[in-house]
């Protein structure tokens, strides 16, 4: 869909890993740290020169509604502006606040000022408001660090790259001549964990005052210690925040104790004996809408052409956050064209996974995406977004024709080796007997696409192209199945509901059913089918009212 932000970091990251290399690939997951000065200016620099953009610096306090639809903005300067579609990205500022002990005020992040009046606005348009809240370790001096007594975590060589545009080299951070930068591992001691039970009652979650609901799983250190009391250290990834910069992220060590606390703590960790503290760490609560009050294009359900994107759904996290905007702004400018919106499905990107829960189960805690959360992620591999989603990419012109010409070419040789390697075979010796076997059925098995080569068979010589063949043949019987499971969703998702659908009239429904349908009011049968509660029964029911049942 573009992929400026993979651009970005393959420009400006100072570090870069493959997670996950020794699972299989369907769980491959590129990770990079940024030089946050760099990746700001490029993307800056990005939207300063992308045409017909126009960037305006100022606060809206205020969204205008006209017969159900937005038609205006306001900001605090007074200034009006007039638009068909707005995307509200609040992140931690809507009504934010910050807490360092029993010290609080109002903030949106690191004492920049929260966003106030856009609270008012979902108050006075009845919008349920639920509070969350995230925090962030402190930042380190990275001059008053002992390395000698860390773990040193240097990044993969060669660096994996995010992008599929970005060239093998010329355009990686190492054309200025560095190497990739080292981040260290260190760990909690049992005397951390005694300064930080001593003092529960000071932080703001365990003394009462936060009341909004944290993430599951990049918890504080004060919750990781109450919550895994027989775990005698955790780990903290001691990670440079750029190459010109003594700021230090310590990550793993979130807080909200007070900062004479804070002092004492990350002193009580292995090589942070004399570490001084730029700034301290603090836990930030803020408000968020439900997503249930979302369509599937991140449109609410209340108010046309006003959509959310980010954490005032629920989510947490950068890259949950950018899934959301991409759909988000592709269908506000879909909108603002009168043009259809866009729905991603399940079975052809993490971002409609990610969607389709939140529109259809909600939140009760602060959402992050996982390859567990999907039922295609054979199919839905980092290595294969580019032939998943050029085609919808190239339609929206996020991708230019010569680009797409080049994927439908890869696309087209991948096919080709596909049914060579299917239908060609090759006798084998297996113990005392030889057997014949096709090239996909070796490499189902312990064979590589090297190996061919050695029994004689040709392969592609374009790596990208070779890496797709092994991978997408060796995953074979697995995402056959996978794609019958699909075969279901995609008739039961091309099933469409009508948004005003009156569900009283439908037969052979259950209260708690019909109560459900009207709440979430799902757009296809498929999404009615994800929503907790709906059984097969209802799903039938559905079907025959509208004349589809089989």
């Amino acid at each position: 869909l573009g992929g400026e932000m993979a651009k970005a970091i393959d420009h400006t990251g100072i570090q870069f890993k493959m997670l996950n290399t020794r699972k299989g690939k369907a769980v491959w997951s590129p990770r990079a740290q940024a030089d946050k000065k760099l990746y700001r200016e490029y993307m800056k620099r990005v939207c300063e020169t992308q045409e017909n953009l126009h960037i305006k610096q100022d606060e809206v306090v205020d969204i205008i509604v006209e017969n159900g639809r937005v038609v205006a903005v306001r900001t605090k300067l007074g200034l009006e502006y007039r638009v068909k579609a707005v995307v509200v990205a609040t992140g931690t500022f809507l009504n934010g606040l910050i807490y360092i002990g029993d010290k609080t005020f109002p903030a949106g992040r690191a004492w920049e000022p929260p966003s106030t009046g856009l609270a008012d606005f979902y108050r006075r348009h009845d919008f349920p408001l639920w509070r969350f809240k995230t925090g962030t370790p402190a930042r380190l001096d990275r001059r008053t660090i002992d390395f000698s007594a860390l773990e040193p975590a240097p990044g993969d060589d060669p660096p994996p790259k995010f992008s599929f545009w970005t060239e093998p080299t010329g355009t990686y951070w190492f054309e200025r001549g560095k190497k990739q930068a080292l981040c260290w591992i260190t760990y909690t001691t049992p005397k951390t964990h005694e300064i930080i039970r001593k003092n529960l009652h000071r932080t703001a979650l365990y003394g009462g005052l936060i009341k909004g609901i944290g993430p599951r799983y990049c918890p504080s250190i004060e919750d990781k210690v109450v919550k895994f009391a027989d775990k005698e250290r955790h780990t903290v990834f001691l990670e440079p925040e750029g190459w010109d910069t003594i700021e230090i992220y310590p990550n793993g060590l979130s807080t909200s104790l007070p900062e004479e606390v804070q002092w004492e703590m990350y002193r009580s960790i292995p090589g942070l004996e004399r570490v001084e503290l730029i700034r301290p760490a603090y836990a930030i609560e803020y408000d968020m809408v439900p997503p249930t009050e979302l369509y599937p294009t991140l449109e609410t359900k209340k108010i046309m052409g006003l959509f959310h994107a980010g954490n005032i759904n629920g989510t947490t996290g950068y890259e949950e956050a950018a899934g959301q905007g991409i759909l988000a702004g592709i269908n506000a400018a879909l909108r603002a064209f009168g043009r259809e919106p866009i729905y991603l499905r399940r079975d052809e990107s993490y971002i409609g996974i990610m969607v389709d829960d939140l529109v259809t189960k909600g939140v009760m805690e602060p959402y992050r995406l996982f390859t567990s959360r999907s039922e295609f992620r054979l199919q839905l591999r980092q290595d294969n977004a580019i032939l998943r989603l050029s085609k919808l990419g190239f339609e929206l012109g996020l991708l230019t024709e010569k680009q797409y010409r080049l994927v439908r070419e890869l696309q087209k040789e991948i096919e080709s080796w596909l049914e060579f390697y299917r239908t060609q075979k090759v006798a084998v010796a297996v113990g005392s007997d030889t057997k014949s076997y096709t090239p996909s059925q070796l490499l189902t098995a312990e064979y590589t696409i090297d190996d061919l080569k050695n029994l004689g068979f040709e392969v592609p010589e374009h790596l990208y192209v070779k890496e797709e063949v092994e991978v997408q043949l060796k995953y074979e019987p697995y995402i056959e199945r996978e794609q019958k499971l699909n075969e279901r969703l995609k008739r039961l998702e091309g099933i469409t509901l009508p948004p005003d659908m009156d569900y009283d009239r439908v037969p052979g429904l259950t209260n708690e059913a019909r109560e459900k349908l009207k709440k979430f009011r799902p757009i296809t049968v498929g999404q009615a089918s994800r929503i907790d509660g709906i059984t097969p029964a209802t799903i039938a029911a559905l079907l025959a009212y509208l004349g589809k049942l089989d």
